[in-house]
């Protein structure tokens, strides 16, 4: 059963050095200043085009059950320690397209201004990289939660915000969502969403499933990184002798859940299977010598991982 608390769903209604992603990578000069005022940055992975948006940020306030097995205080001392204030959890959202084999596609399409007020802000610093949602030929979805799908549907209607794109999901994550028995499994809270949920996906005729460790397009496969949810995954990207995993929600937040990775955090379905996901990806893209970009890492959201003593540490490549 996935944990989630009533109040926790209301709660809610300098460059890093010449690094390689496992192969020849370039940051191309797309910045004029800070990445997050600009609102995307691009890279290579080999010779995939990759561009981290900026969605926005959500300054949680803190909470004695934000974190099951670490208390506020040590919260704070981490948050200060990886550089950020300790006035509140900064979760920040940013999402990642893809252009491979003549396509665009987006992994994760954002909160659609849905899910906190100071997010929402992918659609226009997509169009501020030249492109707009008509261009987007795949979107590829890691799971469920609002804060990664509200950004395909528009806010009264549901109506598609890419209707023209193939939108592929996690067939765990589906079978999950829509088993009409999955109301019985979650606090009543989360019924709004898994109506949403149950109103438009399995009615689109754009949808379509995939297992596990399957290429969903030229150079990208799938990836089970359960946990977080049931059937959340994340996608391997490779170019040549060049990899990134884009990673979902396997972690948030560096400066707590990768420094950390044995911090439970509360949006967790399967907290001890989350961590040995989250433990099992970091050495694999670290032995591998693969990028990593996380969705709740920052901006950009793409960098290296490194072991750091009983944890880990994320190294972005500019800010």
């Amino acid at each position: 059963m996935i944990d989630f608390t009533r109040r926790d769903f209301l709660r809610n209604a300098t460059v890093a050095g010449a690094m390689t992603f496992g192969g020849p990578m370039m940051a191309l000069p797309s910045l004029a200043g800070s990445a997050r005022e600009t609102g995307y940055y691009r890279y290579t992975i080999g010779d995939i085009k990759c561009t981290a948006l900026y969605d926005g940020v959500w300054k949680k306030e803190h909470a004695d059950d934000f974190i099951r097995n670490a208390s506020v205080a040590e919260t704070k001392q981490a948050l200060s320690k990886g550089g950020l204030s300790m006035e509140h959890v900064t979760i920040e959202f940013s999402q990642t397209l893809l252009e491979t084999s003549g396509k665009k596609v987006l992994i994760d399409p954002g909160t659609g201004g849905q899910w906190v007020p100071t997010a929402g802000t992918m659609i226009q610093n997509m169009a501020g990289a030249g492109v707009a949602p008509g261009d987007i030929d795949t979107i590829l979805i890691s799971h469920f939660h609002p804060d990664h799908i509200f950004g395909m549907m528009e806010k009264e209607t549901n109506a598609q915000v890419f209707p023209d794109a193939e939108i592929i999901v996690p067939e765990a994550e589906f079978a999950f969502w829509t088993d009409p028995q999955v109301f019985t499994k979650l606090p009543k809270p989360w019924h709004g969403l898994v109506q949403r949920i149950q109103a438009t996906f399995p009615k689109w005729p754009n949808v379509r499933r995939v297992a596990s460790d399957v290429e969903v397009v030229p150079g990208i496969r799938s990836l089970s990184a359960p946990g977080h949810t049931p059937g959340h995954t994340a996608y391997h990207v490779s170019s040549g002798d060049a990899q990134l995993i884009v990673a979902g929600d396997v972690a948030i937040t560096p400066a707590l859940f990768v420094a950390n990775p044995g911090w439970q955090v509360t949006f967790d379905a399967d907290p001890e299977r989350a961590e040995q996901t989250r433990r099992s990806l970091f050495d694999r893209v670290i032995a591998d010598g693969a990028g990593i970009a996380g969705y709740h890492f920052g901006f950009p959201n793409a960098g290296k991982v490194l072991k750091d003593g009983s944890g880990y540490a994320f190294v972005p490549y500019a800010g």
